[in-house]
């Protein structure tokens, strides 16, 4: 009762809009009632019934406009804190506001390499609370000379990570970054490892210049190393054999004809970077993965504090699992050998949920990666208990290489996101409106996308020779179109090979046979006619019988054939 009555407080600007509304109910009933009361009609009256029942109309349509849009102001000025002066709150402010994604929940990424810049380009449509923990695990291979000049931390993994968050969508701050100087005095150096130091100059350490280019270069959310520390990964193999080398271990085990039993970090008392585990504290859901598993997905969580932070968390835990094997690594491996290395280091209760692939991958490239050894990880999720699995189609075909769509993977954790907070009744709450509403626009412009795509496609084929016939195509044949064409050319050259293997080994012994007897019957005809001619004309004016003319043939072939 109490909250009923706080709609009609001067402050809350309601009264206005329901005292309009009502007039309106008003004005329209009495316009309505004068018609179907009225005995006797004429043009004047019917005319000023018409105008009461359109403003009563109209009032009530502009009340309930203004109802609701008051009625978004105030949720808006209850719950965001942004807004410092309340009385000039408006709809405005969340509609087109970019920064209301600062109330988007609170994701954190833990991972490397491209699997975990897949994730976050992805995620950065979504929320601004975005949070990579990443990698630095370079230490011991080769320097570059950027690197050796410079004495630099190795920040490639964090590099790509700030590229992935930057909001820039035509790729400057990438050509920047990747930037190599081809003259002068820096020749050599790469722009990269330019900014670290100059920002760690500014700010006293490379911990602090790397959060703080958050602000410097407008990304969206921010990123972490997972230790300032040198962290050098060490490998031991099945058969007691011991890598030190990062680098070496896919090499190693190669030759070795082995596998990894488990990964080591040397030294073990690493600490983790300022900031790391707060972030694991405050996060709404963790992301663990893709990316290689030894070498970039095992190491961040074996840093001191970072497993035991994630399992004494309340956020929803997640695993994107890889979708090929990597040679040397995981070779063979199925999503539960994935799964269960991740337990066998880290111990149970850091995974709450297992998000895998399809498989539904056109197989002319799985067979380019089974030429490198590699192959599509096994779907044996009934080997793991204690984890949901989630099976949705992540991958997407990119320069001729199998990776993860940003897209799809986003769109499936924020799912996720979304049916917990559901579970937990808070479809009132601003952020699950916001990520739902977000979902479904994301969904209708990708669909408009591949409209689109598909027109563009019939224009460029229109504009050729070949032209697409008019009726549609199965997504089968649209999906497997390379495939099918391969096999349609590989069937049309075996069926010409074997055309040609045909034709002389088929036509030239029927042609062979076919003569010799044709020929011994017209030689049999032959000499049985010239017999007959030598005959005197007083034996061959005598009619014979048929019965005697055949006698005297097979009598005289008898004879030649003795000789």
């Amino acid at each position: 009762m109490k909250g009923f009555l706080q709609w009609f407080k001067s402050s809350s600007k309601m009264k206005r809009w329901m005292f309009l509304i009502l007039i309106g109910i008003i004005l329209a009933c009495y316009g309505l009632a004068k018609i179907l009361v009225m005995k006797e009609i004429s043009f004047e009256e019917v005319g000023k019934v018409i105008a009461i029942f359109v403003v009563g109309f109209v009032s009530i349509v502009v009340g309930l406009i203004f109802l609701n849009k008051r009625t978004l102001e105030i949720l808006i000025e209850a719950t965001d804190e942004r807004m410092e002066n309340k009385n000039n709150v408006n709809i405005k402010s969340l509609i087109f506001n970019k920064t209301v994604y600062d109330k988007g929940p609170n994701i954190v990424v833990i991972g490397g390499g491209t699997g975990l810049n897949t994730v976050l380009e992805g995620l950065k449509n979504y929320t601004n609370n975005l949070t990579a923990i990443v990698t630095v695990s370079d230490y011991g291979s080769e320097p570059s000379d950027s690197r050796k000049l410079l004495e630099t931390m190795p920040l490639e993994d964090v590099k790509d990570s700030i590229i992935a968050l930057s909001s820039s969508k035509e790729g400057q701050i990438n050509k920047l970054f990747n930037h190599h100087f081809k003259c002068g005095r820096l020749r050599g150096l790469n722009f990269s490892d330019i900014y670290f130091l100059a920002m760690k100059e500014v700010n006293g350490n490379f911990e602090d210049s790397i959060i703080k280019s958050n602000e410097v270069l407008n990304m969206i959310g921010k990123v972490i190393p997972v230790t300032l520390d040198e962290m050098n990964i060490v490998a031991e193999l099945a058969n007691g054999y011991i890598v030190k080398e990062k680098s070496r271990i896919p090499e190693v085990v190669s030759e070795k004809i082995t596998k990894i039993n488990r990964i080591m970090l040397n030294p073990s008392n690493i600490r983790p970077a300022p900031g790391v585990i707060e972030a694991i504290k405050k996060a709404d859901c963790i992301i663990i993965g893709p990316g290689s598993l030894y070498t970039n997905v095992i190491p961040n969580l074996l840093v001191n504090g970072v497993a035991k932070a994630i399992k004494e968390s309340t956020a929803i835990k997640v695993y994107v699992s890889n979708i090929m094997t990597e040679p040397g690594q995981t070779d063979n491996y199925t999503v539960s050998d994935h799964l269960n290395a991740i337990i066998e280091h880290c111990g149970t209760g850091i995974i709450d949920y297992c998000i895998y692939d399809t498989g539904e991958i056109v197989p002319e490239y799985i067979k380019k990666y089974n030429l490198e050894g590699q192959d599509l990880v096994e779907q044996d999720i009934e080997k793991v208990k204690g984890i949901k699995f989630l099976q949705r189609n992540l991958s997407m075909i990119s320069n001729n290489l199998i990776r993860h769509d940003p897209t799809l993977v986003a769109s499936s954790i924020i799912e996720l996101i979304c049916d917990d907070l559901k579970y937990q009744d808070k479809q009132n709450d601003p952020q699950y409106l916001m990520l739902n509403n977000r979902l479904r626009e994301e969904k209708r412009i990708n669909k408009i996308k591949k409209q689109m795509k598909k027109k563009e496609m019939k224009a460029i084929k229109n504009k050729g020779r070949y032209k697409e016939p008019k009726r549609g195509k199965s997504k089968f044949s649209s999906k497997y179109k390379d495939r099918i064409e391969s096999i349609r050319q590989a069937d049309e050259k075996a069926r010409k090979r074997q055309q040609k293997e045909k034709k002389p080994i088929e036509k030239r012994p029927k042609r062979r046979k076919i003569t010799e007897d044709t020929y011994k019957m017209i030689n049999t005809k032959s000499q049985a006619n010239k017999t007959l001619e030598t005959k005197p004309k007083s034996a061959r004016g005598r009619k014979k019988s048929h019965a005697q003319i055949r006698h005297e043939m097979i009598k005289r072939l008898e004879e030649e054939n003795k000789y």
